[in-house]
Formats: C-alpha cells, structure tokens, sequence
C-alpha cells in the first residue's frame, strides 16, 4: 500500500466514524434522548421601552379618531368578534359597520363605552362591540368612527369547526414595548399566523407610576394595532396586569386589564374574564389564570372541571391550554412558581389528554419532553417528573421582548425533562395540519431575520391514543420530512 493510498483510506475512515457519530447524534434528538441547551448569544437592542415619540405609539390623525383597535374573539365557536377601540376628544359612536366588500358595510352592530381613572389619569373613552352571527371562513371589512376621522380595518373568521381544520396559531409572551418587542411583533406579522394566543404580561405599564402608567397603556394599544386589529389576539393576564399599587390609592387587582381587554368568557359559562375557553377550527383551547385562586372549590377549579367535560375530542382534537406562570421552568427566574397549579392541575391535564401548554412569565425560551410528576405525594412516590406519553408538552414562550430583559440563567445541570431551552427573544407559531398532526416551531428573532430554531411534529393525544401509533404514523404528510421526530 502506498503512501497515497494509506492517507485516502485514513480520511475515508475518519468520514465514516464522523458520519457515524452524526447520525447517532440525530437519533438521540430525534428519539428525545438529547437535551439542548443553546449556547446562542444575540445581540439585542437595550431594554428599555420605545420614547412616547416614536412612530409606533403615533395617535392617528384626526378629531376623535378611533385609535388602540383590537378584536378578539367574541363567542365560543368563533362566529364572532368583540372590536375594541379607545376615542379621546369625546365618547362618539360605538358602533361598528361591517361587510363582506371593502368599502361596502350592510351590517351595523353597536356597542358600549366606558372609562375609568387611575390615580389622577382618565382613560379615553374606551369601546366594546360584539359582533356576531358571522359567517366561517370569510373576510369581513369593518370601520369604527365616524366622518373624516373613521377607521377601517379587515379580519378573517376561521373555518366552521371541524376535526381536520387546518390552522395557524402565534404563540407571544411578555411583550411590552421596547425594540425588542417591535423586533417580536415585526417578526410575527412576517409568519402566517391567522390568531395570537397571548400568554400574559401586556404593556408593562405596571413598572412607571402615577399617570405614566395609564399613559403606557395607552402607547401600547396603539403600539400592537398593527396585527391585534386585523386577527383576534386570544388574552390571558400575567402579574404585571395585576398592578395593585396602594401608594397610588389602587388596590383593584387587574383593574386596566378589564376595562380595556374584553374575552368571551360567559360564552364558556366563566363567572370571570379571567379565565375562559373557546373553539377555533379544530382547536379547543382554555385559558387559566395563574393569579386567580384555583384550589379545590374556588370558581375558576369549579369551572375548569366542567369546561373538560364540554371538550369534544371529536370534533376538537386539539386541546390546548394557556397560563402564564410555567408548570415546568429550569430557569433560575421564577423556579417552582407554578408548583401550586402543578399540584391543582397536572393530573386534569393527563387525564383528559392535553396536547400543549403554553405558559410565558420566564423571558426565555423552553421546551418540555412529555413528562410528569403526579405519583408523588409529599410522603410517598417518585419525587422527580418522570416520562409519562399521556401528558402534555409545556412550553415557555415568555421572550416577547419586554424592558425587564432576558432570562439568561438557567439552572445546572439541565433536567432530564427539558428538550430545549435558550434566552432570546422570539415567538412560536403552532400550525394545526389535521386531526393527527401539528407542526410547532419557535422562532428566534436574529439579526433582522427570523430564525427557526426549534421545531418539531406534535401527535394529536386523542387520536394517538385512539388509532394508536401505526395508524397514526399513516396519517403523516409527506411534508413532514425533515423535522424532528414527532412527540
């Protein structure tokens, strides 16, 4: 053998044990064997919020303009919207036309209007209009106020409820309104998402005082109009909507948040805005309130029991859930916060198969393997959360972008129950393909781009357990080649 051909042979050798290597390394993370912490350092604008001049917060031009405009949606199926929007001169008209030509509105529905002070600030004359007896899967134009100065926006109600609806759902957290944020908002309305699942924690305005904090509210509605008057944004509250401020004369928990963000929840059979479901395409999805009392007999336990009961699997595959304090966090920020929801709720989620938790609070980015920790109580079972297929996924998606900066400390060594973890600021996006497959993917907001770093394929839980896994494995697209293993 020469010499030439011994060196040809060498890296021949060493080509297959790094191939080998390789795809050893893909099967682990394929079969979720693999835990990730990302070692990605951004560079990120500097927290702190958007000065009140900039263009983003620009009030709009005219007498009594119609400005902060918002829809979510407005009954249980998703045949309606509530339009919300704030006019400062005087109350004017709360009535929305609306129509299915632009420019053309037959339809006219009328609202409320309503204000409220906090400290010395007066909010705007602030809006609420139901508007329903929608038809699915249809593009409405509508316009708020009136004469020269009136508005005119679009939204598109989803497909009728069906087990095989296809959707995409944007997942944010903690936003606020620094560049990080807009960075977020930016990045998302670049996505196909078609309705924002919203995981807490709005505007932020809970960290200035005195009037600043009604002046931030405000900012911040005018802020995410850009996408929150065109597709409904589903709303669950965080701690910073709670803003009990005692040295300012404010001790109603919650009291901004209510008046200016209006949910569907008596539609659910809620006694609280707080706490609510809906049905959307082939989704089912409940929102919690982490800062509600929820232990055994309180309203939001005695409701959320009888939510699961109206779940329909079979038409509504896909049952998802919203919170906003982490059930499963390996951060440093906010450890063990959701222990006490844990311990309420975690064994309701196994039992009636949950898909997905979304949850924000921590400002990062994490993803759970299905696991669980229901055997253990306090004097008996295994203490530790441990592989469990009928239990949901938790995600955080608390990186929105708000002035409080990123969580960038998580806890050493990673737990056997964290997939995927990283600080930076990004959003997910949850595309429903069928009743059997979900396409998930986390995508981090990177120099200018949007950047999907996590992704995987999510089994429906229902029809997993239902057809089980070989027949499932026939429902899979051709399209789902290339992603990660499937949950």
């Amino acid at each position: 053998m020469t010499m030439t051909e011994a060196t040809m042979m060498c890296m021949c050798l060493l080509l297959l044990q790094l191939s080998i290597t390789f795809f050893v390394f893909m099967c682990c993370v394929g079969n979720g064997n693999a835990r990730i912490t990302s070692a990605f350092v951004r560079s990120e604008f500097p927290s702190v919020d958007i000065p009140l001049d900039n263009k983003v917060f620009a009030v709009p031009k005219g007498y009594n303009a119609p400005q902060q405009v918002h829809i979510t949606q407005g009954d249980y199926d998703g045949k309606a919207v509530i339009v919300s929007w704030v006019t400062t001169d005087e109350p004017g008209p709360s009535k929305v036309q609306y129509g299915t030509s632009e420019k053309t509105y037959d339809y006219t529905a009328e609202g409320t209007t309503t204000n409220y002070t906090f400290y010395k600030y007066q909010s705007g004359y602030i809006h609420h209009c139901l508007v329903d007896g929608l038809e699915f899967d249809t593009k409405y134009y509508y316009k708020i106020g009136s004469g020269n100065s009136s508005r005119e926006f679009w939204f598109q109600t989803p497909p009728e409820i069906d087990p095989d609806a296809p959707y995409i759902f944007g997942i944010i957290g903690d936003l606020g309104q620094t560049y990080n944020s807009l960075s977020t908002l930016e990045h998302y309305m670049h996505s196909e998402g078609q309705t924002v699942l919203f995981l807490g924690d709005l505007s932020y305005a809970d960290r200035y005082q005195y009037n600043d904090v009604g002046v931030r509210w405000d900012t911040w509605g005018r802020f995410v109009e850009q996408s929150a008057a065109y597709q409904p944004w589903i709303w669950s509250a965080g701690n910073h909507e709670i803003e009990y401020m005692p040295y300012m004369g404010e001790v109603l928990p919650f009291k901004s948040y209510l008046y200016r963000f209006p949910t569907p929840y008596a539609a659910s059979k809620s006694s609280s805005p707080l706490w609510y479901a809906i049905r959307r395409a082939s989704a089912h999805i409940i929102v919690l309130s982490s800062y509600s009392p929820f232990v055994t007999y309180t309203p939001q336990w005695l409701w959320l029991a009888e939510e699961f009961k109206r779940v329909n699997r079979e038409k509504t595959p896909w049952l998802i859930v919203l919170m906003h304090v982490p059930i499963y966090n390996s951060n440093e920020a906010h450890f063990m916060e959701g222990e006490s929801m844990r311990a309420a709720f975690e064994s309701w989620f196994i039992l009636n198969k949950v898909d997905i938790v979304f949850a924000g609070h921590v400002h990062a980015y994490e993803r759970s393997y299905r696991i669980s920790n229901i055997h253990y109580s306090v004097s008996s079972g295994d203490p530790y959360p441990v592989p469990d297929e009928s239990a949901p996924v938790y995600i955080t998606v608390g990186d929105g972008g708000n002035q409080e900066g990123l969580a960038g400390r998580f806890r050493d060594p990673q737990p056997d129950y964290s997939a995927f973890r990283e600080a930076s600021y990004g959003h997910s996006t949850l595309e429903i393909k069928n009743r059997t497959h979900a396409f998930y993917r986390w995508n981090r907001n990177s120099d200018g781009k949007q950047v999907s770093t996590d992704s995987f394929v999510l089994h429906n839980q229902y029809w997993a357990s239902k057809l089980g896994s070989r027949k499932l494995k026939k429902h899979r697209l051709g399209d789902l080649i290339g992603w990660t293993a499937p949950y």
